[in-house]
């Protein structure tokens, strides 16, 4: 009699059956491996709940398929479990989870490990046919690449270990570069900064946004965030505290004087020499620029230029 007991469930005839009729079986298992190359989809959740598909004996099945789409006939509401059946089955499947309801799928086999394919997300598995305690193991866990590795669409990792550099396909100049304890950055060929532990090195210039700050009913808020502040007068105001204070920020503001010239004042928690905050000039059209770094407790002031011609 014959048997299934292959990892592709194929028809194994026994000594002396099929006489004169074996070549419609070996027909049908040349197919089947053919099969077990090739994309198949199956809309394995038929109702919101788990699942199990089961390859087939001795006939088609998408299930066999290497590259594997797995569909629902209904939208899941949750992380619904999909078992691959036979549990004695080692084999290898790229699964796309292309479910309804955005959930992810876990594929399993036995009671040992599943691997969690989000939906959308293809994952390359392996089940390793133990029987009830069968595992499910994704292929490209710990994987090492040795040259060139192209990569097209979203990459997400966990780890990413790298030996030698990472860049872009379409610009070979410009790249980061890793070595033991360093990190070099490189734009258009040019090594433009460095990092290595505790310090970060600019090679070239660097260019800080400047951020446009207004008054409204008499106060100007700033997030420290926007270290390079640009005010220009509109009503007699004070420069509020600034928000996202961080320990040794360096925080920058050029207070520009219209045709109009008003009073600024400033919160308690800038802190000038002998405690005294400066006049802002009251001039029009002239330019003051004060620089203050956060010590943990109040910003103090670190540079200031004032009655700057703005042209």
């Amino acid at each position: 009699m014959a048997t299934y007991v292959n990892d592709l469930r194929l028809k194994e005839i026994a000594t002396g059956d099929e006489s004169g009729t074996w070549g419609t079986s070996t027909n049908t298992n040349l197919e089947l491996i053919a099969e077990a190359f090739s994309y198949g989809t199956e809309a394995s959740f038929g109702s919101d709940a788990d699942a199990t598909t089961t390859i087939a004996d001795g006939s088609t099945d998408p299930a066999r398929s290497l590259y594997l789409k797995v569909t629902s006939g209904v939208s899941l509401t949750a992380t619904r479990t999909l078992t691959i059946a036979p549990n004695t089955v080692s084999k290898v499947w790229i699964i796309e989870n292309a479910t309804s309801g955005s959930q992810s799928i876990n594929i399993s086999q036995g009671s040992g490990a599943n691997v969690t394919v989000p939906n959308g997300g293809v994952k390359i598995i392996y089940t390793d046919g133990a029987g009830a305690g069968a595992a499910v193991v994704d292929c490209l866990t710990n994987v090492d690449a040795t040259g060139t590795l192209d990569i097209t669409g979203n990459f997400t990792s966990a780890n990413l270990y790298v030996d030698d550099d990472i860049g872009h396909n379409g610009d070979s100049d410009t790249y980061l570069s890793f070595e033991p304890d360093s990190l070099d950055v490189y734009l258009g060929g040019t090594r433009t900064a460095n990092f290595t532990p505790g310090i970060s090195t600019s090679l070239k210039s660097s260019n800080i946004t400047q951020n446009a700050l207004t008054s409204t009913s008499n106060s100007v808020a700033w997030d420290a965030k926007n270290a390079n502040a640009y005010y220009a007068t509109t009503e007699n105001t004070t420069i509020a505290q600034p928000t996202n204070a961080v320990e040794g920020a360096i925080i920058s503001i050029e207070i520009a004087q219209g045709g109009t010239p008003y009073t600024v004042a400033w919160h308690t928690d800038f802190e000038f020499a002998a405690s005294t905050a400066p006049t802002i000039t009251a001039t029009a059209n002239k330019t003051d620029i004060l620089s203050f770094r956060y010590n943990g407790s109040v910003w103090q002031e670190i540079g200031r230029v004032q009655n700057l011609a703005q042209t």
